[in-house]
């Protein structure tokens, strides 16, 4: 019998692009982005099983980014390479089948990703007694998404993904305000 573990499924392209476009308002730089290591890491440690990450890289143009998918390796991601017609999203379309197969599995699932296309695959794994996280920066993440039942874990204050703080606007539990934040 193996033993149970948690897939962590991460929708860069998502990502970066939340980055880019909502939050910064350009292309992130490197200091910027996640530390992927840290996001398997906090899985494993949440959900005390083993994690296998899935990266998943849209790749219809034809070239890998060699260097980045060597340190995915290095990471001990499964970088997941897909290429397909410019009309289709293949990298949603890659991380929705996944999904749809670990239907069939005794896992555990943390989906990386804001993106609302999710939300029915992600729906339907909530059967049962598999647990379901979703990671993302909270004030971004699909209404669709925050509505499902699932263990919602900020990228930035929870997993601690970053290495510099992120500019971002969002409500303060009172409890937990600072105020020295707010004076630097």
């Amino acid at each position: 019998m193996t033993e149970r573990r948690t897939y962590v499924l991460v929708d860069g392209e998502n990502i970066d692009a939340t980055l880019g476009n909502s939050l910064l308002g350009r292309r992130p730089t490197p200091e910027e982005r996640p530390r992927w290591e840290r996001v398997t890491a906090f899985a494993e440690e949440q959900w005390g099983q083993p994690v296998t990450g899935l990266f998943f890289l849209n790749a219809s143009n034809g070239h890998l980014p060699a260097s980045f998918v060597q340190a995915l390796l290095a990471l001990d991601y499964r970088p997941v390479p897909l290429a397909g017609r410019a009309d289709e999203k293949v990298v949603d379309i890659g991380i929705q089948r996944t999904l749809d197969a670990l239907l069939s599995r005794d896992a555990d699932v943390m989906l990386v990703s804001h993106d609302s296309d999710f939300a029915p695959h992600v729906q339907r794994l909530l059967t049962g007694h598999r647990r379901v996280g979703l990671m993302a920066l909270r004030e971004y993440t699909s209404t669709h998404l925050s509505a499902l039942d699932v263990e919602l874990y900020d990228l930035e204050d929870d997993v601690a993904a970053f290495n510099v703080p992120l500019p971002r606007v969002r409500i303060i539990d009172l409890d937990a305000f600072d105020p020295e934040t707010f004076l630097r």
